[in-house]
């Protein structure tokens, strides 16, 4: 963690990860703050960059997007510009919610939603599979969720 964080920053961060929808008055109360010193703490960590952004929470399969794939992407060739070309391929797909490059057999692992497994054989057979450069796809589709989080294990 960084060092300049004290425990009032990380009590702050804790409740913001659980609680995004809150004001700086609404957190300074939880906290026993005054709203100012923590509207400046909240606006100090976002200048920081350790908080980026607060966001809403979807339920996926309420929206209808029930299968979620681990796709395992080996690409042919891995100079510069190859990298870019695939990187540029996920960013442009709104199913992709995650690309993680990787040491080892692959090079990357990608995090897919889809409605259904029909909607997954259609993007990968349209634009998985036609990526630039990608060599083979190992794809795993996930049967049960037992964890998922968001929030960052904050230790003071």
């Amino acid at each position: 963690m960084q060092s300049d964080l004290d425990r009032t920053d990380v009590r702050i961060l804790d409740l913001l990860q659980a609680h995004g929808n809150l004001s700086g008055a609404q957190v300074a109360e939880r906290l026993s703050l005054t709203a100012s010193t923590c509207w400046r703490r909240i606006t100090r960590l976002e200048k920081q960059g350790v908080i980026l952004k607060r966001v809403a929470l979807l339920d996926r399969e309420k929206l209808g997007l029930s299968v979620m794939v681990f796709s395992h992407v080996k690409l042919a060739g891995h100079g510069r510009d190859a990298l870019l070309r695939f990187e540029q391929a996920v960013r442009a797909h709104p199913e992709i919610l995650e690309c993680y490059t990787l040491m080892g057999e692959t090079d990357f692992l990608l995090r897919i939603v889809c409605r259904d497994i029909k909607a997954y054989e259609a993007f990968f057979l349209d634009h998985l599979s036609r990526f630039p450069g990608v060599q083979s796809v190992n794809s795993s589709i996930a049967l049960a969720v037992i964890k998922e989080m968001t929030a960052l294990p904050l230790l003071p």
